[in-house]
């Protein structure tokens, strides 16, 4: 763990703005190694090599995006309706499977989990009756949540 810091230490400093800082080393008698700014009895200075700085290649960048093809507009509002058709496809599949949540939902709640034992008496299994509630309100949550966000894009297409 020392030996992480210390690294840490050491990199920071060699990649901060002490470039011309001197760098000592010391490790103690338990194998300990401690980085200084300060010379310490027994710390040898360390021999940086100065960081290569290489500038942006910033014209390539420019470049390449005043390159880049625009798509036509006639092209662009034929996807664009694609998309809406695709999201209000999506958004029927998605209201009828949420009105299906619902329905087993209203299943679940209305089927007590019962069981008979050997000798013939009737529990109910509160715990499996809560789980499959549970289960079907996510799916309702599940289905809620996605109608909602294709809304959002439905909107955002407009």
């Amino acid at each position: 763990m020392k030996r992480l810091r210390a690294t840490i230490l050491c990199g920071a400093l060699a990649l901060s703005g002490f470039a011309q800082a001197e760098i000592y080393k010391h490790v103690d008698k338990d194998g300990r190694v401690t980085y200084s700014s300060e010379p310490v009895k027994g710390a040898r200075k360390l021999q940086l090599e100065p960081l290569n700085t290489v500038p942006a290649a910033k014209a390539k960048a420019e470049a390449a995006a005043r390159e880049f093809q625009r798509v036509d507009p006639a092209t662009q509002t034929r996807r664009d309706g694609r998309r809406q058709r695709i999201l209000e496809d999506e958004l029927a599949s998605e209201q009828t499977a949420l009105e299906e949540a619902r329905e087993k939902l209203k299943v679940a709640q209305d089927t007590p989990m019962v069981y008979r034992n050997a000798s013939g008496q009737t529990f109910r299994n509160v715990a499996q009756y809560e789980e499959n509630v549970r289960l079907a309100q996510e799916a309702v949550k599940t289905h809620e949540d996605n109608i909602k966000a294709l809304q959002t894009e439905l909107a955002n297409l407009k």
